[in-house]
């Protein structure tokens, strides 16, 4: 009996070295993965990529507006925005930067003065309905950003209630974009042409979802956001596959964006497209051909691509592979996923020595080593630290 005792208490004290080796084991690989990982980019040479770009934003001239205040750029100034707090406490920053310092700056004093500031662009000098396309398009863009870093630090501050406020003010009340915003249409993909305006409803609704002191939810917001969700509903079967990526990023908050059957096709529309490096290509997200106004314009340029790409196949970028990343990640796909890392695979190895993830315009032929040229890697460079800085925090919670 005693010997039976023996050997029972033996065996439990296997058992429980060996769970404890298991759990050692386990918890080496996943510090050993998350090194691994981190060496394979450089997080550092990403923000100093992004804040010489901000500074050379707020510097250049054909930026600034009114009352010594800067363009909010969708391409370069908003992205950073989303992500360079977040950034900063991976870099373990004492203190926000100074572009992001000025960057708030601005976008407080136009918020705070709005009735005083003059839209970016007007009728008289760019178009007809370009004054009133600009002032929603900012509305809507000055909300994202301060919500954006308020969401960050944990409170949302009265200035952003304050631009929510001005957002609100200029959502559409009747016509077919009910719930949407009037945006910016310059025939520009992917930020200012005609299917931008859903793209930038989604950020909103983002922002807002994300907003902290449980904005969402009080009373004067819900009816807003009731219009909002039946905009983006109502409008989501005619975006370009980009834009519906965003409702993806957007349906672990708001599950009635997307219907169970929708989402099955997103998905095989985006790993149908993955190419086979692991990465996207802007262009079989957003095809041009959909900004063409002009019938034969829009032969020409389909004959063109057509002949592009029957010679060389559009390249996978770092906006494209960005932007889907991060909208996997979002919307709780499994870290495991082959899709899922085969993108974050292809992020972490294709990042520029200057630190930034290169896209080319989708506008023509533009010299990517111009400033103007690296509109589209400013955007690309924040929404690849995004999928990053996700892939990390997943890492970090096993």
């Amino acid at each position: 009996m005693r010997r039976r005792v023996l050997y029972f208490c033996l065996a439990l004290l296997v058992c429980i070295v060996g769970t404890g080796l298991w759990r050692a084991s386990n918890a080496r690989a996943t510090v050993a993965s998350k090194a691994s990982y981190l060496a394979s980019w450089n997080p550092q040479a990403a923000a100093d990529y992004l804040d010489r770009r901000e500074l050379w934003w707020q510097s250049w001239p054909v930026a600034r507006i009114d009352h010594g205040t800067i363009c909010v750029s969708c391409h370069t100034v908003v992205p950073y925005a989303m992500m360079r707090s977040e950034l900063g406490r991976e870099l373990h920053e004492a203190a926000m930067p100074a572009p992001e310092g000025i960057l708030m700056g601005n976008v407080e004093t136009r918020v705070g003065h709005w009735s005083e500031m003059v839209p970016f662009y007007s009728d008289a000098d760019d178009g007809p309905g370009k004054t009133a396309q600009s002032h929603a398009t900012e509305a809507v863009l000055n909300a994202v950003i301060l919500a954006s870093y308020d969401r960050q630090h944990g409170h949302l501050r009265p200035i952003t209630r304050t631009a929510f406020d001005e957002a609100w003010a200029l959502q559409e009340e009747s016509g077919e974009n009910t719930g949407g915003w009037k945006w910016e249409d310059f025939h520009l993909a992917p930020f200012e042409y005609a299917e931008s305006g859903y793209q930038g409803a989604a950020l909103l609704m983002m922002a807002v979802e994300n907003a902290p002191d449980g904005y969402a939810g009080e009373s004067q917001v819900l009816p807003h956001m009731e219009l909002l969700r039946q905009y983006l509903r109502g409008h989501y079967s005619a975006q370009p596959l980009m834009n519906q990526l965003y409702i993806l990023w957007l349906s672990s908050k708001v599950a009635t964006l997307l219907t169970a059957s929708e989402r099955e096709t997103l998905l095989h529309a985006v790993q149908s497209r993955q190419r086979s490096d692991g990465g996207w290509s802007l262009s079989s997200l957003d095809p041009t051909s959909r900004i063409q106004t002009d019938q034969w314009k829009r032969l020409e340029q389909q004959l063109k691509e057509e002949l592009i790409a029957a010679v060389k196949p559009a390249e996978s970028d770092g906006f494209a592979t960005g932007l889907v990343v991060v909208a996997l990640e979002e919307s709780g796909t499994n870290p495991q996923d082959g899709t899922l890392r085969r993108g974050l695979d292809w992020l972490q190895r294709h990042q520029e020595s200057d630190g930034s993830w290169k896209t080319l315009s989708l506008n023509g032929n533009k010299d990517s080593q111009t400033n103007v040229g690296r509109f589209m890697s400013d955007a690309a460079t924040a929404y690849a630290v995004m999928a990053l800085e996700n892939s990390d925090a997943q890492l970090t919670r096993k």
